[in-house]
């Protein structure tokens, strides 16, 4: 073998050794970004984004066996891969603890990998120069801060503290209306003079890069406060009409493009305290955010697929928000809708906030509830139903099973109850309502709730449930008048064919339905009790008369037969079912209880009440109605006293 041939057999070994330590050194290090190439952009929002997305990217689909790691160090990467995995998929379901351990992550990688300083953070978000920073960004300042004093109130308190929730005038509105506007949140911004330190701005970075990368967009720390719901792409003009307008209209393109017209992917509006508040500093700012927000909003139990032939959506997050999503064409553009229902507030006291009358009238509620009484809960969307709903199962005895049928999971009755014996089901798409109610027949329940009376078949087997299968039944529904409560629930029954005669069906109704509880929001937001109205069914009278074989002629006889035949027709064709009335009223900003309860509801709530909340019930009784009821009682009485003779006398008559 000559020397060449032994110098190039050194070099292919010295190269293929060069090459194997350089792969096994890639691999080692693949979890740490070697070299930032460093430009006037690397420290933007876009760059930082890009290269978070990257990282995380690596880390969960990195090969662990291929490193050569010790058994415990292998475990240890293992579950923290594992963790990482579930968190990123969490966070896009709504887990504030899923979302947290994200956001450290990213944080650590801006911080130690990536370079971020207090000198170059400012080139992501002009923090030290507030002329430069959007109402977006002193918006997201404001929450920071808030949030570290008030934690999940922190939008609450800001609203609260600026009075952001007044109806105000604003430029090219010639009406009064709810919106928070950029140039408040810059005054507000400049009043509060927030000083923030290296830590504070990297979290604000870091929560912007996380709201574009798993989060909801601009709504995403808004979605976690505690208000009452969040909703996007319900105003402004849809993509669709832009496209039309430009081949027409291109000066109002031009606004539209410098954002003079607000487009659908400008619309983000908050429900708060009863009021649906614009919120016109914040917008998704194109229509594919929009988009991505409505198409990962509602995936928590992956409910299914949002498509142009399935064009909506209604589900839970996993924190219990409820969360219905459209889309074209089944709608004019995408849109979501939040609903929260904070289960802490949910008592009768918190509802009535201490107005005068408000301690009679939750007292009622309360009794209404003991005595078992079939309860409807009706009004408008977002007058409080389920609220008031949650609050009276507060007072439903604890010996008592209770049985819960809902559209989407809202109540969550186990986590303010989780030692009762609670059992909610709702409906999916192979299991209707309907089934889901039939199914509760077989549970042992002593109490049905129905979250909302919405459809024909839930409406008829709800009377069908109230009459047989348990003690008392509480549900909601949306009509405005008790009278149409009654014709919505007797329409139902007709509709699915369980009845063919009006009267038959409403006679159904009226013999289940004991009140009606009829909640209001007005203009301005306030939601109130309206009024509690009892149904008192109308016992059916016996008018005939056998008179006719008194008389002696013909015509007398044709006189009292079409008496009769008239007393028939009335019964037919317009007979009175029902009265009702009002136990409770609002009145000039005071709830009064006016009409006493009829004696046959008051003598069934007694029977389902215990000793004490019978004794109670009875000094409540006569405390507001005594004098009512005693004078009722007395008439009856003398009329009793009165009718014995006559019978008596009657009886002596037919035996001589």
């Amino acid at each position: 073998m000559t020397i060449t041939n032994i110098v190039l057999i050194i070099v292919v070994l010295l190269i293929a050794g060069y090459a194997i330590f350089y792969v096994i050194k890639k691999k080692k290090t693949a979890e740490v970004e070697t070299e930032v190439n460093v430009d006037d952009k690397t420290y933007t929002i876009e760059m930082m984004t890009e290269f978070v997305k990257r990282r995380l990217d690596e880390i969960t689909k990195i090969n662990l066996y291929d490193i050569g790691l010790s058994e415990e160090e292998l475990k240890r990467r293992k579950n923290k891969k594992y963790e990482l995995k579930k968190a990123l998929k969490g966070c896009t379901y709504g887990d504030v603890n899923d979302k947290r351990y994200v956001k450290e992550l990213i944080y650590d990688l801006l911080e130690k990998e990536y370079g971020v300083t207090e000198t170059n953070i400012s080139k992501a978000i002009p923090f030290d120069i507030p002329s430069l920073l959007t109402a977006q960004d002193k918006f997201d300042i404001l929450i920071y801060a808030y949030k570290k004093e008030f934690g999940y109130e922190a939008l609450t308190e800001l609203i609260k503290k600026y009075n952001l929730a007044e109806l105000k005038y604003v430029e090219g509105e010639t009406k009064p209306c709810y919106v928070i506007t950029s140039n408040e949140i810059e005054d507000i911004f400049e009043k509060e003079n927030i000083v923030l330190s290296f830590s504070d701005k990297l979290n604000v970075v870091v929560q912007r890069i996380y709201q574009h990368y798993k989060g909801y967009s601009s709504i995403d720390e808004v979605r976690d406060m505690n208000i009452d719901g969040v909703s996007g792409g319900v105003s402004g003009l849809p993509e669709s009409f832009l496209s039309q307008v430009a081949q027409t209209d291109g000066d109002y393109l031009n606004q539209v493009a410098e954002h003079k017209v607000p487009r659908a992917c400008d619309s983000i509006w908050i429900f708060f305290q009863g009021k649906s508040i614009r919120l016109a500093f914040l917008s998704f700012g194109t229509e594919s955010e929009l988009k991505r927000v409505c198409q990962n909003i509602y995936k928590y139990n992956n409910p299914g697929q949002l498509s142009d032939t399935n064009g909506y959506k209604i589900n839970e997050m996993k924190d219990g928000s409820r969360v219905v999503v459209v889309r074209p064409s089944f709608s004019e553009t995408w849109a979501f809708f939040v609903r929260k229902f904070d289960v802490k507030r949910s008592t009768l006291e918190q509802w009535f906030k201490g107005e005068p009358g408000s301690d009679d009238s939750i007292e009622l509620l309360k009794y209404l509830v003991k005595g078992a009484r079939i309860t409807a809960i009706t009004g408008e969307q977002g007058c409080g139903k389920t609220t008031m709903l949650m609050g009276m199962i507060e007072n439903i005895y604890e010996t008592m099973n209770i049985r819960v049928q809902e559209t989407a999971f809202e109540l969550h009755l186990r986590k303010i109850y989780p030692t009762r014996n609670i059992l909610t089901f709702r409906e999916t798409e192979t299991i209707s309502g309907q089934e889901g109610l039939d199914v509760q027949k077989k549970t042992d329940g002593s109490v049905n709730i129905i979250g909302e009376v919405a459809t024909d078949p839930v409406a008829a087997w709800m009377i069908q449930a109230a009459q047989v299968a348990s003690k008392f039944t509480l549900f909601t529904h949306h009509a405005k008048t008790f009278p149409n409560l009654v014709t919505a629930l007797r329409n139902s029954m007709l509709r699915i064919g369980q009845f063919s005669n009006e009267k038959t069906a409403e006679e159904q109704v009226v013999q289940v339905l004991n009140f009606d509880i009829h909640l209001t929001k007005d203009f301005r937001g306030k939601r109130y009790v309206e009024r509690i109205t009892e149904c008192i069914p109308v016992e059916e009278k016996n008018e005939y008369t056998f008179d006719h074989r008194k008389e002696k002629t013909l015509e007398g006889k044709f006189d009292k037969f079409f008496d009769n035949a008239t007393h028939y027709f009335e019964n037919v064709t317009d007979r009175k079912l029902y009265t009702y009335r009002n136990i409770l009223e609002y009145v000039d900003g005071e709830y009064k209880i006016t009409n006493p309860i009829t004696p046959n509801n008051l003598k069934e709530m007694r029977e389902n009440m215990d000793e004490a909340d019978a004794e109670s019930f009875d000094k409540f009784i006569e405390k507001h109605w005594g004098n009512q009821l005693n004078k009722k009682e007395t008439v009856e009485v003398s009329a009793t006293a009165e009718e014995k003779p006559k019978r008596r006398g009657r009886k002596k008559k037919t035996e001589v």
